[in-house]
């Protein structure tokens, strides 16, 4: 049984002035003169008068990647039950405008599988300047979605295979979704789950691991608009979870001071599908100590190395949904743009100084052709003790396969007073993001403090 996609809304798309991602799908038409059913753009006008809940559904596939089908039930021309479903659902929008980052997730998700995704578009019953006004639609929005699941289901469609990622308050609709088919949907993916209204409560009135049979959670606002606990199966903290780099830190930066670090999450799930580089984390129980080079073990998961962020985190599932006390809060840092990632080294100094020496290091790395990397993620001072071991985790921007040279900086922070002459030991360097290759060492270096000493490492 097929119909005919309904004509409806604008096939023009709008953009409020949100975080633009890197480029920009256009909802094309498949036949002349025909308009494509497209996400509702409303106003700041419409969020003042408040809106009543009505909702959307746009199917595309790769049959009809850039021009929807609006579904209101499974009798479609595109969906085909027997391959993946990939929910979309956003969250509260206080001015109204269509989310910009959906035309990317659904060309993204299509280029990397054959699969249905259906946006949810909510935006009727999102939309108004009362948060509590569209958190309260969430439970009617996750029946609407079960009706459909249901009818889905009848015309031959697993639960297995059903993906839904949801962002904000949408994490929690998915949620909802998950336990009205009590927990057996595939799995579930919640994009910075929304804090106001549902911090606290318990886990039937908010997302929670026993929703699908896997759970992962990227936390990108947690001192904002977003949820700090664990609430999956796969917990993961970038730059902590908190201040996420390149985000405006005042608020005169305007209506981005306050949704920048919330999106950082949707835009680190799309990079994942780019697949330009991958997002290693690391299991630890607080980001300082990851910070302090105390969590760069990947060993609870062998033989898998440590799990990477985003789409593809689904391959550690087996692993993360047999644990009787699963790790998963997982930390690591990222750049402040696109493609985001850090490589990470771990730092093994060992000091001769009598006296203690507080400070920290800055590191620049260089391969044969003189390309250098600057390290953008530095530990906070360290107390470097004689003979003591003390680890550092320092991040690159770029990674480089063989390192020619080295330069390090060491700085008191002290502008007055003698310098101080730093005398090391041993010094180790080891990828964490590649293992396998091999530790460089340096032994018996003097620095000069504020004062870059540059060697060649030799192999450990």
């Amino acid at each position: 049984m097929t119909r005919k996609p309904k004509v409806q809304g604008s096939s023009r798309h709008e953009h409020g002035g949100e975080e633009r991602s890197s480029s920009q799908h256009t909802f094309l038409c498949l036949y002349p003169g025909e308009t494509c059913p497209a996400f509702t753009a409303l106003s700041i006008g419409n969020a003042l008068v408040g809106t009543y809940l009505n909702v959307k559904l746009l199917l595309y596939t790769r049959q009809n990647p850039t021009c929807a089908e609006e579904l209101d039930s499974p009798a479609s021309k595109y969906l085909d039950v027997t391959k993946k479903t990939t929910f979309i659902i956003h969250g509260y929008r206080l001015t109204g405008s269509a989310p910009v980052w959906i035309p990317d997730l659904v060309h993204l998700l299509l280029s990397v599988e054959d699969m249905n995704v259906i946006v949810v578009d909510w935006n009727h019953g999102a939309t108004t300047l009362i948060y509590s006004h569209a958190s309260r639609n969430c439970k009617r929005v996750a029946e609407i979605l079960k009706k459909l699941i249901d009818e889905m289901v009848v015309d031959g469609a697993s639960l297995n295979s059903v993906h839904m990622i949801g962002v904000s308050l949408g994490a929690h609709i998915a949620g909802f979704v998950g336990q009205l088919f009590d927990g057996a949907l595939g799995r579930i993916t919640g994009l910075d789950p929304a804090g106001p209204l549902y911090r606290g409560k318990a886990p039937s009135e908010r997302l929670d691991p026993t929703d699908a049979q896997f759970v992962d959670v990227i936390h990108s606002d947690t001192d904002g608009l977003g949820y700090r606990e664990a609430l999956g199966h796969i917990d993961f903290y970038p730059n902590g979870g908190t201040d996420q780099p390149g985000c405006p830190l005042t608020i005169f930066s305007g209506l981005q001071y306050f949704k920048c670090d919330h999106q950082r999450s949707v835009f680190l799930f799309m990079s994942s599908l780019r697949q330009s580089c991958n997002i290693t984390a690391y299991p630890c129980d607080s980001y300082r100590n990851y910070r302090n080079g105390k969590c760069a073990s990947c060993e609870t998961f062998w033989p898998m190395p440590c799990p990477i962020l985003g789409y593809y985190a689904h391959e550690w599932k087996s692993y993360l949904t047999q644990q009787s006390h699963p790790v998963t809060s997982m930390f690591f840092d990222t750049a402040d743009k696109e493609p985001f990632c850090i490589y990470h080294y771990t730092v093994d100094i060992i000091t001769w100084n009598k006296d203690t020496r507080r400070g920290t290091f800055s590191i620049i790395l260089a391969d044969e052709t003189g390309k250098e990397a600057e390290s953008k993620v530095n530990p906070e001072a360290a107390a470097f003790q004689r003979y003591n071991q003390i680890t550092l985790l320092i991040g690159f921007d770029q990674d480089f396969e063989n390192i020619e040279r080295i330069s390090l900086t060491f700085s008191t922070g002290s502008v007055i007073g003698p310098k101080f002459k730093f005398r090391i030991l041993q010094m180790r360097f080891r990828s964490l993001t590649n293992p396998e290759r091999p530790q460089l060492c340096r032994y018996d270096l003097v620095l000069m403090e504020n004062t870059k000493a540059t060697f060649k490492p030799i192999p450990c």
